[in-house]
């Protein structure tokens, strides 16, 4: 599967930055996911959990208290008040 950059930071500085599959969280407007290849878009996050498939397919869940996602066709970065690993 195509992978993307993903760089997660809050105002302590950057939490995460890797090559991964794929992102969920929750916009706004409801449930997302961004696969490589996304459209670019800016959105504003809810606090929610958020699931990352990494590289090789592992998982990792976390917490993000809201903040903002940005998705460009070099990186995407989400920007979060607090984010912690579950």
């Amino acid at each position: 599967m195509n992978t993307f950059l993903l760089n997660i930071t809050s105002p302590e500085g950057k939490i995460f930055s890797e090559e991964v599959q794929m992102l969920t969280a929750r916009g706004v407007e409801g449930e997302l996911a961004v696969l490589a290849g996304h459209i670019p878009f800016v959105t504003t996050l809810k606090p929610s959990d958020c699931k990352i498939v990494l590289s090789d397919g592992t998982e990792k869940l976390g917490t993000s208290d809201g903040g903002i996602l940005t998705v460009s066709a070099e990186q995407t970065t989400l920007l979060s008040g607090s984010f912690q690993w579950k």
